[in-house]
């Protein structure tokens, strides 16, 4: 679990499809450097966020540390195109000390996005972003969350629909601290939604369906009395 609140930006200093050493495990793997500042208290097995894709450290050394990537992670992420030298967003999995400053997230990539314009708004930018799979639009609503590699953003406008996108925008201090500032038109952001909206919506079809099964959870119980009260409403 993170909060969407990147900690530092690395360096990929190294990127093998073939790592056939232990910590590779055979396959696709990546070596994260220049993050000094967040591996004082690193173990094997920690879970990382690497452009919000929850990873595991297989080897870590003082100044970097080397995850690896399974092919259903590079088909649906943008881990896949990145190239040594290129930045990374990191933060740390939470602990029970953490103050959660975004929202929650689970390091679980719903698909990625294009960017469809970048534009300046005083000292902030207006990112318009366009997602590969346009069902995630449900849970998109405006003054909602979004989490945008790995970073925990707001969501300013929203436009449902086959061609559907959305936006936010990136305030002077955030741009200093995420890699998707430097990002253009036609690049990629990886992209994962509020989990709460998948939850709701869950609970709501439970509900309507008659599907939940014996006593309802409380999420569940609490949609069926406003689903009553607004249908009383109608009627």
């Amino acid at each position: 679990m993170f909060t969407g609140i990147v900690e530092t930006v690395g360096t990929v200093s190294a990127l093998e499809n073939q790592d056939d050493s232990s910590s590779g495990g055979g396959g696709t793997s990546l070596t994260i450097s220049r993050c000094e500042e967040i591996l004082g208290d690193a173990h094997l097995g920690d879970s990382i966020s690497i452009n919000g894709t929850c990873l595991t450290i297989t080897q870590f050394d003082k100044t970097s540390f080397k995850v690896g990537v399974s092919p259903e992670t590079l088909r649906r992420t943008n881990l896949g195109s990145l190239e040594k030298s290129s930045n990374v967003n990191l933060e740390r999995a939470v602990s029970a000390s953490t103050r959660m400053g975004g929202h929650f997230v689970q390091g679980h990539v719903d698909t990625i996005a294009t960017i469809l314009s970048v534009t300046p708004d005083g000292n902030s930018l207006v990112f318009r972003l366009q997602p590969r799979d346009k069902s995630v639009l449900r849970y998109i609503v405006e003054k909602g969350y979004v989490t945008l590699d790995g970073a925990s953003l707001t969501v300013t406008q929203v436009q449902d629909g086959s061609e559907g996108w959305w936006e936010v925008m990136l305030i002077a201090y955030t741009q200093e601290r995420v890699v998707m500032a430097a990002k253009k038109k036609g690049e990629l952001v990886n992209v994962e939604v509020d989990m709460i909206g998948k939850y709701v919506e869950k609970s709501v079809q439970g509900y309507l369906e008659g599907t939940t099964g014996g006593d309802m959870a409380i999420l569940e119980k609490m949609v069926g009395r406003i689903v009553s009260e607004k249908m009383k409403q109608q009627t």
